[in-house]
């Protein structure tokens, strides 16, 4: 269990490290697409205890490996798509983001969500057990929406493009690791966003300064 702290821990010590550069948008690439990488295959190993009805959890720690992998990937790809100086944005089925990974994450929550719900709607006509129907219904449903985040991804998406940059970013635009925003761009989350505060003290004879490590959990902006 150590080691998948250590992990996660690394991962947000590498998108705390980024920067408003050209340099710092393909670090902020690379670690949002690998924490959401991560997290996607963490659900995904989840789904796969649900559906085999088990409580071992090596599932959990072959998806966060292959997770972490996954994003890696998908961060490079993105890096790759992006002209210098450009801020990324893609546009999906159900939702728009800064990166792609944030597509197929959260279509693995939308399917697993709709699995469950579909699943535990058939069991009471049926009169069967709701928590079974829930285990089972999200599992595959996890795997589903996770299939068609890829497709919504690479297939159905549109981004980036130039001009779209130019809506996303700017001072309206979020930080975090983890970003949503709709199509119109009104509603606007950035999540877990690393900060450095600087704190200077001056006495008669010593100029002193401090650095501490934050985080911001959540960042919202609203345009109405």
């Amino acid at each position: 269990m150590k080691k998948y702290l250590l992990l996660f821990l690394l991962i947000l010590f590498t998108g705390s490290i980024y920067n408003s550069s050209a340099s710092g948008q393909s670090v902020e690439l690379l670690a949002g697409n690998t924490l959401n990488g991560a997290m996607n295959g963490v659900v995904l190993g989840g789904a796969t205890m649900a559906l085999q009805n088990s409580d071992e959890f090596e599932p959990l720690r072959v998806g966060l490996g292959a997770g972490t992998l996954y994003g890696i990937g998908l961060g490079v790809y993105d890096v790759t798509q992006t002209q210098k100086g450009q801020q990324f944005y893609i546009s999906g089925t159900f939702n728009d983001g800064t990166n792609t990974s944030i597509l197929v994450l959260l279509d693995t929550f939308y399917g697993a969500a709709g699995g469950a719900l579909i699943a535990s709607s058939v069991s009471l006509i049926i009169q069967e057990p709701v928590v079974d129907a829930l285990q089972y219904g999200s599992g595959i449903g996890a795997w589903a929406g996770f299939g068609f985040g890829l497709i919504d991804a690479f297939i159905l998406a549109e981004g980036p493009s130039p001009s779209e940059s130019v809506t996303s970013g700017g001072l309206n635009s979020v930080s975090g690791l983890l970003t949503y925003s709709n199509s119109t761009q009104s509603v606007k989350v950035g999540m877990i966003s690393p900060e450095l505060i600087t704190q200077k003290q001056l006495t008669h004879s010593t100029l002193k300064i401090n650095y501490n490590a934050s985080v911001n959990v959540v960042n919202l902006k609203v345009n109405f």
